[in-house]
């Protein structure tokens, strides 16, 4: 069980945490996770299945929030 991928922590939707990096659809808090690597990994999932929604991940520390793109050959597949 130790090898097993820890979950990302799901949010409260009044609440944003002061750490770790912010997944957001189309403006919504979906997960938390902690690192940045993760966050993109996911929303780059999520682009590939859906891609008219709005990804963006969210670094509370230093209040910036990077879109989430698909890269020419991801966008082809």
């Amino acid at each position: 069980m130790s090898q097993e991928a820890k979950k990302p922590t799901n949010l409260r939707a009044n609440a944003m945490p002061a750490d770790g990096f912010v997944l957001t659809v189309d403006g919504k808090s979906k997960a938390r996770y902690e690192t940045e690597l993760e966050a993109l990994a996911a929303g780059s999932k999520l682009k590939q299945t859906y891609p008219a929604i709005r990804v963006t991940v969210f670094e509370p520390i230093t209040r910036v929030y990077t879109p989430v793109e698909l890269s020419e050959t991801e966008a082809s597949k």
